[in-house]
């Protein structure tokens, strides 16, 4: 039996709750141990007139069942009044029901100033107000629920309601904005459009769809999102007669109607009409940030001519609390045998062959040097993906995690058979807004000695926005290539049997064998894995850069970014820097880019001198932010008044992190942090040497520099808008 749902200590304020659906929250609040502030006006459907007597009658049917409530007769436009009454008998606020209203109907050219105004101050300003005076009590006790009340007018318009569905509306853009500045003070908004039969509505029902529209049908979720348990928040839902739907914004993919160089014309609109309003492969951002990402990506694509590419986003579903508690679990250990014909099948499965001489080592175990290709390490750690690895945390949907990407270290070249051990830890869990991305280490041992690293990037569609962290310090960062031409360019055909051959290797997914399965996912035809993909870019880097001499490998990192379909050719290009190769993967028939911000690291080749990456020496952003510490030691309480949050800087130079600084602008007189930080930043900044320096010296807009991809920033990018307090006024070189 589940544990009932108890309000004991809890106080909830209801406006509107002389009847109907306030009525229905107070009593069901009341009986569940809540203290209840019962708010009604006493008025008229119209707004005209007043009575205590509604309120009083709730009140005393709540106290006669031994239950807590008070009376409170105010307008909701006098919110300061009607919370001052819950703080008055009871000494808090936890709970806000904004659910007064009143109609005036009218077809939109018979509607008056009053009938809007009037619609407008009860149902949006009364919200606005009534929530305005609990919401500073709620930030200081760290724990706050509101409910906004909209309706299918407001979602969907309806006639002769243009007052009452702006209003309504209204409210949701209200609630979706409390939602994302209260999370990180335990405060959670959310927003109902319910069905039911009241004084709003019996004038419009027939009687028996109003008995089977009862109040009572609506009070269990509002009950359910009020409750310390229920994480949801900037949710909207529609429920009526004992139904309950979740509603979000969905976006067609779009289409670009402009052309580099050119002008854009009405014309090219109408042209592209059926395809902008074309909702296959439909998206569903979830935040201003998921929006202005493909704003991002038309700037580029632009330049290339390519269509927006479908990213089915959203936020449905937050990660249940066993997902997050298991940040730092270590999963069963899983072993994995193997001979050398495992070795061989992998090899094959990438694209060897024996038509290709230098092949042979890896596909014939009889080779005086046979050996087993260093990418192979993934496939000795899949064990931990499933069959009692990562399966046996309860709450992960499988059916919405994808590969989003991957790391792979050798600490000394594969054994071409064994029995090796995988230990496996969840190192982290992400928020991303439009999913969550668990962090997946997997360390694999042969004995009681390390051969290889994996991290696992895994994305889960639709289980973010549940306000965790974006970013960890324990995640391997992709890094972007050289903006010059590739040293070299590889292209290489896949066959039409390269997925079936590659699956032998173990996964077993049938997205990549099952043409119904495929199509389930979205695909016409069964695609390519994409560690298949990654095989055959490290193929490429170690045939060019290291002779094939599996010693020379060390470390490959990859975001996986588009399928390849089994027959479609690949295109590695590669950028040499020291020991690093930078790689960028494409499908040579589409230019579609499938592998991303990838990179293979060497081991010095024994007749070279080890090139050596960069140090955070001599770099000239450590003027700017020694003068920023200065400036924070002289005046960092006025400067914590006028920014109010905490900014991370990672400094890069030839596509590496060389320098970290934090700004915190929240707390004290202000600190600048040099190095890891070690808390959480509000918005982080990542932006080489050269580019930093530009901005700061008013060389380079850094809304110019965001959209040139010069300037990368994680969290809330509208504080972006406060670099200018911090850099220009108080960095003066």
């Amino acid at each position: 039996m589940s544990v009932p749902l108890t309000f004991a200590g809890k106080v909830v304020l209801i406006t509107g709750a002389g009847g109907g659906l306030g009525r229905e929250y107070a009593l069901a609040f009341g009986q569940r141990g809540a203290s209840v502030v019962v708010n009604d006006l006493g008025g008229d459907i119209k707004g005209g007139g007043k009575s205590s007597a509604a309120a009083d009658k709730v009140v005393e049917e709540i106290k006669s069942k031994g239950g807590k409530a008070v009376a409170n007769y105010d307008s909701v436009e006098d919110g300061e009044k009607v919370v001052q009454t819950a703080l008055d008998a009871f000494g808090r606020i936890d709970i806000v029901v904004n659910n007064a209203g009143i109609l005036r109907d009218r077809s939109f050219g018979r509607t008056s100033d009053l009938d809007w105004d009037l619609i407008h101050r009860v149902h949006l300003r009364g919200s606005f107000m009534v929530t305005r005076a609990a919401w500073n009590h709620m930030k200081n006790q760290k724990f706050g629920r509101i409910i906004m009340t909209s309706s299918a007018a407001g979602i969907y318009g309806n006639f002769g309601q243009a007052n009452y569905s702006a209003a309504k509306l209204g409210l949701l853009g209200l609630a979706n904005t409390l939602a994302i500045e209260g999370q990180k003070y335990n405060i959670h908004c959310n927003t109902i459009a319910p069905t039911a039969g009241s004084r709003l509505t019996e004038t419009v029902m027939p009687p028996d769809l109003l008995e089977s529209l009862k109040a009572e049908y609506v009070a269990p979720l509002v009950l359910w999102l009020s409750h310390d348990q229920c994480q949801e928040n900037g949710g909207l839902f529609e429920a009526g007669a004992g139904w309950i739907g979740k509603l979000r914004w969905e976006r067609s993919q779009g289409r670009i109607v402009r052309h580099k160089s050119q002008g854009m014309s009405p014309e090219a609109v109408r042209d592209q009409w059926d395809n902008i309003c074309d909702f296959t492969n439909a998206t569903k951002p979830a935040s201003i940030n998921e929006s202005l990402a493909t704003l991002v990506e038309v700037l580029s694509r632009v330049e290339t001519g390519e269509k927006i590419s479908p990213n089915p986003t959203g936020a449905t579903a937050a990660p249940g609390p066993s997902l997050l508690d298991a940040v730092g679990k270590k999963l069963p250990e899983m072993t994995f045998s193997y001979s050398h014909l495992q070795c061989i099948l992998y090899a094959l499965g990438v694209g060897m062959s024996t038509k290709e001489d230098d092949h042979l080592k890896f596909l014939y175990e009889g080779h005086e040097d046979f050996s087993c290709l260093p990418t192979f390490g993934v496939v000795t750690s899949m064990g931990a993906l499933m069959g009692g690895g990562l399966a046996s945390l309860p709450g992960l949907d499988f059916t919405r995690l994808l590969h989003g990407e991957q790391y792979l270290e050798l600490f000394k070249p594969l054994p071409t058979s064994g029995t090796l051990t995988n230990q496996a830890t969840i190192a982290d869990v992400l928020d991303k807004g439009s999913g969550a991305i668990i962090l997946l280490d997997v360390h694999t041992y042969s004995g009681k000695e390390l051969l290889c690293y994996n991290q696992y990037s895994l994305f889960i569609v639709g289980a973010g926005g549940f306000g965790g962290k974006r970013a960890s310090a324990k995640a391997v960062s992709t890094v972007e290539p050289p903006k010059r031409a590739p040293d070299t360019v590889v292209t290489e055909a896949t066959t039409r049997d390269q997925a079936a051959l590659y699956r032998l290797s173990g996964d077993w997914n049938p997205l990549h064998i099952d043409p119904s399965f495929a199509a389930m996912g979205g695909f016409k035809a069964p695609i390519l894995h994409g560690l298949c993909s990654f095989g055959f870019a490290a193929r490429h880097v170690m045939k060019h850069y290291a002779n094939n001499d599996v010693f020379r490998f060390k470390s490959m990192k990859v975001r996986f970014v588009k399928p390849v379909m089994p027959g479609q050719s690949l295109e590695t290009s590669m950028w040499k820097e020291g020991n690093r190769i930078h790689i960028e993967c494409k499908v040579k028939e589409t230019g579609a880019v499938v592998l991303s911000g990838a990179y293979v690291d060497l081991h010095a080749a024994a007749d070279d001198t080890p090139d050596i990456l960069p140090e955070a020496n001599g770099l000239k952003s450590e003027l700017v932010f020694a003068e920023i510490g200065r400036r924070i030691k002289d005046i960092g309480t006025e400067l914590v008044k006028k920014v109010n949050a905490v900014f991370g800087w990672e400094i890069t130079e030839g596509g590496r992190t060389v320098a970290q600084w934090t700004i915190d602008l929240k707390t004290g007189a202000g600190a600048l942090h040099k190095g890891p930080y070690s808390g959480k930043t509000d918005v982080t900044f990542t932006v080489s040497d050269e580019d930093f320096m530009d901005v700061v010296q008013g060389k380079l807009n850094p809304q110019k520099a965001f959209f040139a991809g010069k300037l990368k920033v994680r969290g809330n990018i509208m504080l972006s808008q406060k670099l200018e307090v911090i850099l220009k006024d108080h960095a003066k070189l």
